[in-house]
């Protein structure tokens, strides 16, 4: 009987949560800067890490269906510009890209978007998220919802890195 009232009281909580946003692609596309990143295994973020990214646009095509992402990696410790195209599978974006990775975009606020992706490298998972912003900052509250989001998902947040005080690779 426990097992029961259980099995309906998670769907439920399940029906009650909200279906997330369709994101448009006005909201996506365009240039973007990456402000912070966090991961539950840090070597992956750290300087000269293979997870550290520094995004400079998002571009959507077929309302979204694909994702193209522009960004720098320091491979070693000199700005590497790459491009990847992300193909969505339901609310999900998959990539290769030092693995395998399948990530959401998460709206923030009007000038600010949350990433959350998992990385599978083929012999441990890494949780990794990054705040982007329009412009070259956000706002306390926005940093506070990223770090909430980094809460909900396991990341611990003395683990969040400011990744502007690294950026160093061209615009």
């Amino acid at each position: 009987m426990k097992t029961v009232f259980l099995t309906l009281l998670l769907g439920l909580v399940c029906a009650a949560q909200e279906a997330p946003a369709e994101l448009d692609s006005s909201q996506i596309t365009g240039d973007w800067r990456s402000i912070l990143t966090a991961a539950d295994n840090l070597e992956k973020i750290k300087e000269g890490g293979p997870l550290r990214a520094y995004v400079r646009r998002l571009q959507c095509t077929d309302p979204c269906s694909s994702l193209s992402i522009n960004f720098y990696a320091k491979l070693p410790n000199q700005c590497t510009s790459l491009n990847v195209v992300a193909e969505r599978e339901g609310d999900v974006y998959h990539v290769g890209y030092t693995g395998s990775n399948f990530f959401e975009l998460i709206p923030v606020s009007q000038n600010t978007l949350a990433i959350y992706t998992e990385n599978l490298d083929g012999v441990k998972s890494t949780k990794v998220t990054q705040l982007l912003a329009k412009g070259d900052s956000a706002t306390q509250e926005d940093i506070q919802q990223y770090e909430e989001l980094n809460r909900e998902r396991g990341i611990p947040t003395e683990h969040i890195q400011d990744l502007t005080q690294t950026d160093d690779c061209p615009q």
